[in-house]
């Protein structure tokens, strides 16, 4: 590789760093101040109903950001306080796939259309998965 086309790669990375970094440092923010808040309010969210679980286990999920590992510590951590498998299981899914606080960070480099179906279809599969597991381990 040619020494300008190194430069141009550098000035092009910089220039995109620069246009992310604003929005990096806000998404950021934001997941803070909503694991600050919301972190002790989980256990209270959940009734145990089948139905309604798995849909507030993957609106908690989506808005709450993180890497997977500190998402199974928080569903173990769930599941010992009394909230139901279903709704553990559509937490930890959307934790990692839905994220709600990077959609602006996701639509500026992928695209907004691409960021809301991926968010979207992420979600409704979340519910089905977390339903599903559930199903098959009660079988067995």
């Amino acid at each position: 590789m040619d020494n300008t086309r190194s430069k141009q790669a550098f000035i092009s990375m910089l220039l995109t760093m620069r246009k992310a970094l604003p929005i990096l440092f806000g998404v950021l923010l934001l997941v803070s101040l909503i694991s600050t808040v919301a972190g002790n309010y989980y256990e209270r969210l959940f009734s145990g109903n089948f139905y309604t679980d798995p849909l507030l286990g993957a609106l908690a999920g989506s808005f709450s950001f993180g890497i997977p590992l500190t998402s199974y510590l928080i569903g173990g951590e769930l599941l010992k306080e009394g909230v139901s498998l279903v709704a553990v299981t559509a937490f930890i899914v959307t934790w990692s796939s839905v994220g709600i606080v990077m959609l602006p960070l996701e639509g500026s480099f992928l695209g907004r259309r691409f960021a809301l179906w991926r968010n979207m279809i992420n979600f409704i599969m979340a519910i089905v998965i977390a339903v599903l597991t559930v199903i098959t381990i009660n079988y067995l």
